[in-house]
């Protein structure tokens, strides 16, 4: 299937509240994931590995980290005409003064990007998921199905569909019905699915009797244009798709493959962990369809007499000696101490590597992990100065959840926040 006449649009979300504090100085999907990635290259890497080389890139908060990133990882020939592009919010005589007020909203303020005659269908992304599809498939249900616009769906149990969006279809997959995270049994009978059609459709319903919608969504350019200029819905999930499914043809495209979304602290501490075991749900190292990002020229990882158990490690690390990693996720340029022990936990690393001799103001820790330090359960962002016989747990559920303080507690994991300095002896 052919995507030449298609352009993607990845919606990078609002101010991340959900994941703050990860997200206090850099937007949502320009948080680390998984030791050398970012969140934004999930989405990316899955257009690519499509065929679809012309990608928009909406956001407004804090967007500048993300803005370098896609200037020095994303690069296509001047032949293709391919490019990842950054649109954030910014004050115009059409768009006034306002900032994105929603999904649809932000799309909206940037129509005239899109109505370009060339432009035939419209992909709708998210860009704090964890997932890999080839869009190519899901433009072929469109296709074939004749339809307006078509959603991703993926089957799920009752007990997880009360924190999803839930759609009822007809038997020629046609979404006939939409539920917002339904809280009753009463909501849930209208939109739940027989099994058997989720069967019968090349997907094992495994009991799975309801259908989620994934927020990604492939529309006929004319129609998406029609219902927003038509309308003042400033969300997709919540308004431009419920009225597409009153007025237009609206058909699901049935996914079954590995899909978190990575919107709270929680679910980000899990997806990366769950990245680290042996036989992790989401294959990092599929050649197939690789995960894309910034090249870098960083020395390999030089390890001590350590004792590593199902971790990622990334380049450009120091590991001491007697150190112990167990289910933990080991980020760029990481520095650590000897006789450290780090578990279940995830460190994002470093911007730099700091050279042994740098002068350093009075002070001021060296960026890394001291030594006998004891790290559980926790998330260290970049650039984490932590001193020697430091000990992070959060064993009292105590800790300071002030927005500047620089350990704090979400969802209850310690998170020491981008930059922050634990001194020598802390213990928490």
């Amino acid at each position: 299937m052919n995507l030449n006449n298609t352009i993607a649009l990845i919606l990078g979300g609002g101010r991340g509240t959900r994941l703050f504090p990860l997200t206090k100085i850099r937007a949502k999907p320009a948080v680390p994931l998984a030791a050398k990635y970012r969140l934004i290259d999930i989405p990316i890497s899955n257009c690519i590995n499509s065929n679809l080389n012309r990608v928009y890139v909406l956001t407004q908060f804090l967007s500048e980290s993300l803005h370098r990133h896609l200037r020095q990882t994303y690069h296509f020939d001047h032949f293709s005409g391919g490019f990842v592009e950054l649109l954030a919010a910014q004050q115009t005589v059409e768009k006034g003064t306002d900032w994105y007020q929603g999904t649809a909203d932000a799309v909206r303020k940037n129509l005239v990007h899109l109505e370009e005659s060339w432009i035939e269908h419209v992909l709708i992304l998210s860009g704090d998921q964890l997932y890999r599809m080839d869009f190519r498939e899901m433009m072929e249900t469109h296709i074939n199905s004749g339809a307006d616009a078509t959603i991703a769906g993926i089957p799920v149990s009752r007990k997880d569909a009360s924190s999803l969006g839930i759609m009822q279809v007809d038997d020629e997959g046609r979404v006939r019905g939409f539920v917002e995270k339904p809280q009753t049994e009463e909501q849930l009978a209208t939109v739940r699915m027989d099994p058997a059609w989720i069967d019968a459709h090349g997907v094992p319903s495994k009991g799975r009797d309801c259908l989620a919608s994934m927020g990604l969504y492939i529309f006929n350019k004319d129609v998406m244009v029609d219902l927003l200029k038509s309308t003042t819905h400033e969300d997709y999930g919540k308004g431009i798709f419920p009225e597409a499914i009153k007025s237009h043809k609206v058909q699901v495209h049935l996914f079954d493959g590995y899909w978190e979304d990575i919107g709270t602290i929680r679910a980000f501490y899990e997806a990366n962990l769950s990245l680290a075991g042996s036989h992790p749900p989401f294959d990092i190292r599929n050649p197939h369809a690789p995960i894309f990002s910034r090249p870098r020229f960083l020395p390999p990882t030089i390890m001590g007499e350590s004792n590593i158990k199902g971790s990622l490690i990334a380049d450009g690390c120091r590991i001491g000696n007697n150190v112990t990693i167990e289910n933990s996720v080991i980020g760029l340029r990481t520095v650590i101490g000897d006789n450290v022990t780090i578990k279940d936990s995830v460190v994002m690393g470093a911007d730099k590597i700091q050279a042994d001799d740098e002068v350093r103001p009075e002070g001021v820790l060296p960026i890394g992990i001291g030594s006998n330090s004891y790290i559980s359960s926790a998330i260290l962002d970049k650039n984490c100065r932590i001193g020697e016989n430091v000990k992070i747990t959060n064993a009292a559920g105590d800790i300071d959840k002030g927005e500047d303080s620089p350990l704090q507690v979400r969802d209850g994991i310690s998170i020491v926040i981008k930059n922050a300095q634990i001194e020598n002896n802390f213990q928490a």
